[in-house]
This record gives C-alpha cells, sequence and structure tokens, in this order.
C-alpha cells in the first residue's frame, strides 16, 4: 500500500511520519506525476486558499478530481477538509468533490485552538471505540451535509467536526498532531476496501 500525503504546504510531514510509524510507504505529492501508484490521498492541515492555488499552479486539480471519481480514497484534515468541500461560503479552488458547506475558521483565531475528547463510534471498526482526543487549529466546521454523507463526529453542540462519503474522509481537526493513530488505520481500512473492489 502506497499513500499520498499533498505536499504543497502546511503540516503534511506529519502525516507522513504517522504512517510509517503504522509502516505505511508513503509519498510527498506535488506534482500529477507524483500520484502514479497512490491507494489513498491525505489532504492536509495549512492554509487552504494557498493549498488551493499552488494545486491549481502545478496542475493537481483535474488529476485529483480524475483520482477521487476512480475511486481512489482521499482524507482532509482541517484545511483539507475546506479543499474538498463542495461549497465554501466564498470564491476559492477547491475541489468539489464532498456534498459538504464547510465554515473556515468557525472557531476564532489561532488563539481560540482547542482540545476536546470526541465520541466517535466508527473507530471501533479499527478495534478501539475509546474517545478520541482531537486537536482543533483555526478549525473549519462541517454546517451541512449531502444526503450521502454519514456523519462520524460532533461537539456537545452538535457541530459536525468529522464526516465520510464513501471513500471521502474529512476531519476539522489534526489527529497527525496526537500519539493516537485510530484515524489513520480507519483511512488505510477504507483504502483496503477501495482496493478489493
Amino acid at each position: 500500500m502506497r499513500i499520498g500525503v499533498l505536499g504543497l504546504q502546511g503540516d503534511y510531514l506529519e502525516h507522513h511520519q504517522v504512517l510509517r510509524r503504522l509502516g505505511v510507504e508513503t509519498v510527498d505529492v506535488r506534482l500529477p506525476s507524483h500520484l502514479e501508484g497512490v491507494d489513498g490521498l491525505i489532504i492536509p492541515g495549512g492554509e487552504s486558499t494557498t493549498i488551493g492555488a499552488l494545486a491549481e499552479r502545478y496542475g493537481l486539480m483535474e488529476p485529483l478530481r480524475r483520482m477521487a471519481e476512480a475511486g481512489v480514497p482521499i482524507w482532509g484534515t482541517c484545511a483539507g477538509m475546506i479543499f474538498l468541500a463542495r461549497d465554501v461560503g466564498r470564491p476559492q479552488p477547491t475541489l468539489g468533490l464532498m456534498d459538504v458547506r464547510v465554515r473556515r475558521n468557525a472557531f476564532g483565531r489561532q488563539i481560540d485552538s482547542f482540545e476536546v475528547d470526541l465520541e466517535i463510534p466508527a473507530l471501533a471498526r479499527v478495534g478501539d471505540p475509546r474517545p478520541f482526543h482531537a486537536v482543533f487549529i483555526r478549525a473549519p466546521r462541517i454546517e451541512a451535509v449531502g444526503p450521502d454523507v454519514e456523519v462520524l463526529a460532533r461537539l456537545e453542540d452538535g457541530t459536525i467536526v468529522a464526516a465520510q462519503q464513501g471513500h471521502l474522509l474529512a476531519t476539522a481537526f489534526h489527529p497527525e498532531l496526537t500519539d493516537d493513530t485510530r484515524f489513520h488505520r480507519y483511512f488505510l481500512e477504507i483504502v483496503q476496501q477501495a482496493s478489493r473492489r
């Protein structure tokens, strides 16, 4: 299994480190040719407008869309979730793949970053249903989901912070910034299921 991590901007190195700890081969994706032979892709946190602008500049937008249409799993964390979304409420380059409406910086500035334990029943699929300690940094939130989107996690006030649409996964928080590998293992399960189809 080879997992690509979009390495245009943001905390892509942390995703590489988690995946390598899990014994997974990783590829730093910066050009369309880097997508060849990749079984899944992670779009990291960072600055969503910068990621979008660089993806356009390096000709990645259409290859990424074709990859998703071919059923290759993609996971967006924080800015990556914004980049995956169909509606972000403002003009900026996005892939428009996931049927969610996302609000950027929904919880405030960097100083308003926070951590919280989330109940995520889907993580029982990787054998451990205990709460997941989630790190939110200038995080977005999902304000609405389409009929084919499964909500995976909410804050206590009902705010949606993780969702899945088939082979597409999105989290408003940063699993790569914790020692808990369950979300990465959950994504790898999605990749394995897709490869069996």
